[in-house]
Parts: C-alpha cells; sequence; structure tokens
C-alpha cells in the first residue's frame, strides 16, 4: 500500500471508531510490545488494544511519577482494560474463604527478622504461568504441596494443576472460574492423592478428570486452616514450618505492579472479596515496613521475576483472610 495512503487510513479508522490520533512514537512503542510478547490483532482490535495500552501507560507514568512503596510498569497484560484481566486471570465465583477458628497451633516465637525458603534449601518451585483461566487457586495449592513435600522428604516435585481444574469440583472449587487451595487441600486427602504434572500436563481450561491412583505422587494428611485474620499465624507458620497459601483482593493497579512492596487503599480486606491466591514463601522488612515474598502464577516475566512483596501486619487486601496449608502424607 502507498505510505502516503496509510496516515489517511489510520486517521479514518480512528475517526470512525472516536479514538484520539497518535504519535509515530506511540505506535512504534506499541509494536514493539505486541513483538516482545507475540501478540498480534486484525486492524480493528490493533487500534483498540493501542488506545487501552496507551491509557494503561499513562496510569503508569502517573503512578511512577508519585511517592510510593511500589512501582508499576509495562508487561503482557498492558493492552487490558481491567474487567477483561479479572475475567481472564481472577477468580470470578464468590469466595467464602474464612476459617473463624481455624486449627493452626501458634508458638509464642521468636521468629526470624526474616525468612525466605527459596533459599533454606531446594523447596521452592519455579514460577509457573496459569493462563488465561481463573486456576491461580490450582498453583497456591500445588506450590503449597510440592514445598511441604520436598520439606519433609528432601523430593521436589512439580505436581499437577490440571487435576484440580479438572477433578476437583465436588469440593465448591469452579475450575477455570477459581476455588480456593483449603478447599483442593480437602480434595487431595479424600481423593487420596495429586498426580504429578508431567503425567497430568497443564492446558489452562477444564475438561474431563483423568485422575489415575497409581500415578498419584503427593498425598495430604491433614489441612490446617489459620485463623481468619491472624496474620501473625501466618507469620508463625512460615517462620516455623513451610510456606502457606493465602487469598486476597486484586484491583486495578495491581496488574501492573513491577517492584517494590505492594500497598493500597481501594482494596478491601475482608473474607467476601479476595479473588487471587497465591504462595507466601517468606517475609522480611525494608526501611521499617515489613512484607511478605509472594509467589505468583503469571510467569517469570511479570513483577518482581514472578513474585512481588505485600505490605505484611495490616491485613492488606484481605491477605490474612483465609490462609491455609497441607500436612503431607509421607
Amino acid at each position: 500500500m502507498n505510505r502516503l495512503i496509510l496516515p489517511v487510513l489510520f486517521a479514518v479508522l480512528y475517526q470512525v471508531y472516536g479514538l484520539p490520533l497518535n504519535t509515530e512514537e506511540d505506535e512504534y512503542l506499541f509494536k514493539s510490545w505486541l513483538s516482545q510478547y507475540n501478540k498480534k490483532y486484525e486492524i480493528n482490535e490493533y487500534y483498540q488494544r493501542l488506545q487501552i495500552f496507551l491509557e494503561n501507560k499513562k496510569k503508569i507514568e502517573r503512578h511512577n511519577a508519585g511517592n510510593h512503596t511500589f512501582s508499576m510498569g509495562l508487561n503482557r497484560f498492558s493492552d487490558m482494560t481491567f474487567t477483561e484481566f479479572k475475567k481472564f486471570y481472577l477468580l470470578t465465583e464468590p469466595q467464602n474463604c474464612s476459617a473463624t477458628k481455624g486449627n493452626h497451633l501458634s508458638s509464642n516465637g521468636p521468629y526470624p527478622d526474616m525468612i525466605d525458603w527459596r533459599t533454606k534449601g531446594h523447596y521452592v518451585t519455579d514460577v509457573k504461568n496459569q493462563g488465561a483461566c481463573g486456576s491461580c487457586w490450582t498453583f497456591s495449592t500445588t506450590g503449597c504441596l510440592e514445598s511441604v513435600t520436598a520439606i519433609a522428604t528432601g523430593k521436589l516435585l512439580q505436581l499437577a494443576e490440571q487435576q484440580l481444574v479438572d477433578c476437583a469440583g465436588a469440593f465448591d472449587n469452579h475450575g477455570c472460574n477459581g476455588g480456593l487451595p483449603s478447599h483442593a487441600f480437602e480434595y487431595i486427602m479424600y481423593n487420596k492423592g495429586l498426580m504429578t504434572e508431567q503425567d497430568y500436563p497443564y492446558k489452562a481450561m477444564q475438561g474431563e478428570c483423568r485422575f489415575k491412583q497409581g500415578l498419584a505422587a503427593a498425598f495430604v494428611k491433614e489441612v490446617v486452616n489459620i485463623t481468619k485474620y491472624d496474620e501473625m499465624g501466618m507469620v508463625d507458620a512460615v517462620a516455623r514450618l513451610n510456606p502457606v497459601s493465602f487469598a486476597y483482593e486484586v484491583t486495578s493497579d495491581f496488574m501492573h505492579y513491577r517492584d517494590g512492596i505492594y500497598t493500597s487503599t481501594k482494596c478491601h480486606n475482608t473474607t467476601d472479596m479476595v479473588n487471587h491466591a497465591v504462595l507466601a514463601v517468606g517475609y522480611a522488612e525494608q526501611n521499617g515496613t515489613p512484607y511478605w515474598i509472594v509467589k505468583n502464577s503469571w510467569g517469570t516475566d511479570w513483577g518482581i521475576n514472578g513474585y512481588f512483596y505485600i505490605e505484611r501486619g495490616k491485613n492488606m487486601c484481605g491477605l490474612a483472610a483465609c490462609s491455609s496449608y497441607p500436612l503431607p502424607l509421607v
């Protein structure tokens, strides 16, 4: 197509779709981002995605110009609205996640100033990617069971999220629409085992249950729930025993998180608003602010190589609403 015609065509498309004109620099940045994440769009959606991308970029720049404990950055979600992001990556079914009175027995400390199970031994598997499926609860579950099993046996397994997506529905889990680690631990305990990822590969969509008892590789003896809002109980468990699964509420700024200690005044801290499940692998403190070290399931190119820090001690975004871990049967 004649290069002189292209600007006219673009201007017409902008006018048809009610979108503002963008600079060549904007388009170059978006095209570079598309290449980085191997994305392609037909021309109509291209310009819609471009506008969303630029709006997110402005939001990121405004945030980073302010005085915050965390920074934002462009990532694989930068051409999505938060409504779309919630639909594909967060829990969409309402979750009843509280343990009014848990069965975790805390000690009286003292606790170390910091702990990171990634550095204590071969106890934490690599960050995985849940894809466009609200299956974060399965990754929180496998991550925790992988770690507690490794701590007990010295053998670090890669366990099957897909089995939980396909098979754990009777325990109030909903495949790609959400679930809770505590419910998934219950399923594994009564189901008598979870297979490995190699034997039951992840597909990011729900299918028919293909569990084979003879291939079960990890087992749960008991499910331990920490009393709701008892964040010191979480500290006790992570300091003395193992990583801990927890759920919290993700709001729009979190999808752009890059590094630093995440805090929010927009999220809720109640049990009924949690929409994402993750794994606390440790905790520390920076410039007087205590924080959790958390393993996410959005791939290693999000956040801090797939991890994030979130403020500790304030039940930030409801993170102490429903934490749990399993006792392994070995």
